[in-house]
């Protein structure tokens, strides 16, 4: 028999993982504060528990899924977890994490879910953990049924912080795009052919420069000569100014812009753009 998992949360993303476990062949129980949710489950072989701390009671991996930090408090506050690893998936901070691991023991694994629903149980998605290495070994063969598992620390709040890393990244990419395209909108260049030809093609080609950025931050600064901060803080005006001329806000630029004038300044301008890690990372 498998292992049976409970799944604490059954918004989009909750009952995402308890349709990946149930397909498994796990037997799972579910509980959600709106009695009820995703029936859908129930002819899949889901078990529902009435109280979160009859959800716990049913299975030795307890998975939580809520929407916030404070919900995940008040639905375990007071639940026995003795014997119980919990995992918590609910999005929060390294802090958040950690202090959530202080409140719930021994067993507990926190983790950042790099997916949407519709990837889970799909080799697409993958999930942070950090937190008991032994919790994680334990349940690795079933953690690995809702996404490739990628374990990044001892540290509880470790897994939240490459989430939180990552998510960062790209929206600052998805800001970039959403600007360019705006630009072309203005001037009456279609959206779907722009993007083919040349917005995503550059993308990925200038995906290429981020290792060289690790590595300068690892090992030092290499020659970039070829377009050093002091040629691109010079020509980064001419973004802002095309961007106002043509109608677009600007607004998704202009951080950007001054953090390069501020890492010439400081003396940067002869560097690539790994200097202005340094500059974030002082403020």
């Amino acid at each position: 028999m498998k292992t049976p998992v409970t799944v604490l949360g059954l918004g989009a993303m909750g009952t995402a993982l308890a349709r990946a476990l149930l397909a498994a062949g796990h037997p799972t129980t579910v509980w959600n504060r709106t009695p009820g949710r995703s029936p859908e489950l129930d002819e899949l072989g889901a078990t529902r528990a009435g109280t979160p701390a009859d959800a716990v009671a049913a299975s030795p991996l307890v998975i939580v899924c809520l929407l916030v930090d404070a919900t995940v408090r008040a639905t375990l506050d007071g639940v026995d977890l003795t014997g119980r690893t919990v995992v918590n998936l609910t999005n929060s901070t390294p802090e958040q994490s950690r202090t959530t691991a202080e409140r719930f023991g021994a067993s507990y694994l926190d983790g950042g879910i790099m997916a949407v629903p519709a990837m889970i149980g799909t080799p697409g998605a993958f999930i942070f953990y950090s937190g008991v290495p032994e919790a994680f070994e334990k349940y690795r063969a079933e953690l690995s049924v809702l996404a490739r598992p990628a374990y990044v620390g001892e540290d509880p709040g470790l897994a939240a912080l490459y989430d939180i890393a990552l998510l960062s990244a790209m929206y600052g990419m998805f800001g970039g795009a959403q600007h360019a395209l705006a630009l072309m909108a203005n001037a009456g260049v279609p959206a779907t052919a722009f993007t083919e030809q040349f917005l995503s093609p550059w993308l990925t080609a200038m995906l290429a420069s981020i290792p060289r950025m690790a590595g300068e931050l690892d090992n030092g600064p290499v020659d970039t000569a070829g377009s050093n901060l002091a040629m691109q803080a010079a020509a980064y005006e001419n973004l802002v100014t095309a961007a106002q001329t043509q109608g677009v806000d600007p607004r998704l630029l202009v951080p950007m812009g001054e953090l390069l004038a501020e890492a010439v300044a400081a003396g940067h301008g002869d560097e690539g753009l790994s200097a202005l890690v340094g500059l974030l990372r002082s403020a």
